[in-house]
């Protein structure tokens, strides 16, 4: 009897001992994924927005009608299934599938691109004034206070305006470079809290220099913050491209963003209204499903939901 006991005793010490690994193999981002998984409405959206990624950017070569092409018979042509054309042309006969796919080319690439503008700035500028707090920190501060009281959308205009009009780079320079205010603020607060923490002192202790501290320990513990406002971040900077360019200040002929192919719908609405739907329904399901998913990253990597 006293044998089965310590076999049976043994045998729930070793299933346990091969269990607790499984466990430890489950991480924070393993978890996060499970949670983001359950959330339908993030899933359809991350699935949207790749479809769509993925079709403007193969899209194009499989259509028999080039980009600025002209089809003088076929102008102005409403959406046809069986048409050659089949979400229609526009005033010039261009093809408006194609035309709407290079622009949201276009606008991906300006909002990613001025979103990596964004968010390298921000952080570096938020984790610095955080982390070494004192005098540096309300300066620092206090410099996006000022820029926070200036209007926005008019220092972005005066940008695209001093350089080339039409430049792709220029363009998402401009945007990016004062899209960071909001999240410098966001990064100083999680860099205050985080260098309070147990090993923060440890690295202090052992001599570690500020600058390591900053690229080892306060950037890396901001990943899930980050991830979170990027994603939120994404649309706005399309948004703002989309503005500028249904004010003739971004994209240029003969490219086309989906805010110019929106300015030119605008101005044939009464007569052809699918020059202005089809960009804008594209436009309208592209910024709702980032939001969409920056909503369940957030549901997903906050740890008290775990």
């Amino acid at each position: 009897m006293a044998g089965s006991i310590r076999g049976c005793g043994m045998n729930s010490v070793a299933s346990t001992a091969v269990a607790t690994p499984r466990v430890a193999e489950r991480g924070l981002w393993s978890d996060a994924w499970r949670r983001l998984r359950r959330n339908r409405a993030a899933m359809v959206a991350l699935i949207w927005i790749l479809l769509v990624a993925v079709l403007a950017v193969v899209g194009p070569y499989f259509s028999p009608h080039p980009f600025d092409e002209l089809d003088w018979d076929h102008m102005g042509v409403p959406p046809q299934m069986e048409a050659a054309h089949w979400l229609g042309t526009d005033r010039l006969g261009r093809d408006l599938f194609v035309r709407t796919m290079y622009g949201v080319r276009i606008s991906l690439q300006i909002g990613l691109l001025a979103t990596f503008v964004s968010l390298l700035i921000g952080v570096v500028w938020g984790a610095t004034a955080g982390y070494v707090g004192g005098r540096i920190d309300h300066w620092m501060m206090r410099f996006v206070d000022v820029l926070y009281a200036l209007p926005y959308i008019f220092i972005v205009i005066i940008l695209s305006t001093l350089f080339e009009r039409g430049n792709i780079f220029v363009l998402f320079f401009a945007i990016g470079a004062v899209g960071w205010l909001t999240m410098a603020r966001i990064v100083r607060g999680q860099a205050l809290s985080l260098k309070r923490r147990e090993f923060i002192e440890a690295a202090l202790a052992s001599g570690v220099s500020t600058p390591a501290i900053l690229a080892r320990h306060i950037v890396p513990n901001l990943i899930g913050p980050v991830i979170i406002y990027v994603t939120l971040t994404i649309p706005q900077m399309i948004l703002f491209e989309s503005f500028l360019s249904f004010l003739g200040l971004g994209v240029q002929e003969p490219l086309a963003s989906l805010g110019s192919l929106i300015n030119e719908g605008a101005q044939e609405m009464e007569s052809a209204v699918w020059m202005l739907l089809v960009p804008a329904t594209f436009l309208v399901t592209l910024l709702m499903s980032f939001n969409f998913l920056g909503d369940g990253l957030r549901d997903a990597l906050d740890p008290r939901d775990a």
